[in-house]
């Protein structure tokens, strides 16, 4: 049977082995940390309750699951999660009335901003008739003092230049493989999760380079995993570790760059 709900990935990382699969479901939070082996998971919709398996991930918030008739199909891990628990039909029936009532409200409110518009966008112009005779005069008055500054428009062509710069700063090349890195902790905090009530925990880290081949990247992110919370980082602390860089903002930070799977990790003596 084919299913017709299917997104299919057209690329992932498939799990090297069975180790890799458990490391990665611990840190979804689908496994406990205490788990030796897989277990049997289960995709709910519509009224089905179809078993699959996690093979593999396009990124840490997009799992790759494979149902029994091949076909893989890509889901958000805390989805994945909420669809184990045996009430989970119910929970989303609840859901679905809950946001039908607040899109009803939302439109009626839409409407009646909307009315109020057009009788504010009419005052202006009425207000602006009677001053344009006295905006003429101080035109002519103020024609002296604006041919003084000539011997400051060397100074004035100074943002443009700044400007330019910026606009022909090369963006990075980065590497599409797995590649030696060092970076300093610099924040812990977190980020709204869109499909779980808990948000992410994440690491921030700034003075990022890759060492081979010599990089410098800046700052960037990363999730933080069982595997980094082993380690017991702190604010200062610098790590180097192997892993893979994409280009992908933090939510609501400044951050432009995030390291995917950072492995062999070492922190580095003050």
């Amino acid at each position: 049977m084919v299913h017709a709900f299917i997104i299919e990935p057209n690329t992932y990382n498939a799990f090297e082995n069975e180790a890799a699969q458990l490391e990665q479901c611990k840190e979804w939070g689908l496994l406990s940390e205490k788990a030796i082996k897989t277990k049997a998971f289960f995709y709910k919709r519509n009224g089905m309750n179809l078993a699959c398996s996690i093979i593999g991930f396009v990124d840490k918030i997009t799992a790759v699951i494979e149902f029994d008739n091949n076909q893989r199909h890509c889901i958000h891990p805390s989805y994945l999660k909420e669809m184990q628990a045996a009430n989970y039909g119910q929970k989303l029936n609840a859901a679905t009335e809950e946001s039908v009532g607040t899109e009803s409200s939302e439109i009626v409110e839409g409407i009646e901003s909307l009315e109020l518009e057009p009788s504010q966008e009419a005052a202006p112009p009425v207000a602006e008739v009677p001053i344009e005779e006295p905006n003429i005069e101080k035109a002519n008055i103020e024609e002296p003092k604006a041919e003084e500054p000539k011997a400051e428009e060397p100074k004035a062509e100074e943002p443009p230049k700044g400007k330019a710069k910026k606009e022909k700063a090369p963006k990075l090349q980065l590497p599409e493989e797995k590649v030696k890195m060092i970076a300093t902790v610099t924040e812990f905090t977190t980020v709204p999760n869109n499909f779980s009530d808990n948000e992410d925990e994440v690491v921030i880290y700034e003075a990022v380079s890759i060492t081979d081949p010599e990089m410098e990247i800046g700052s960037a992110w990363s999730s933080h995993s069982a595997t980094l919370k082993k380690m017991e980082l702190e604010i200062g602390d610098t790590i180097t570790f192997e892993g893979k860089i994409v280009a992908k903002k933090l939510t609501k930070h400044p951050v432009p760059y995030k390291i995917n799977n950072p492995s062999k990790l070492q922190k580095e003596q003050a």
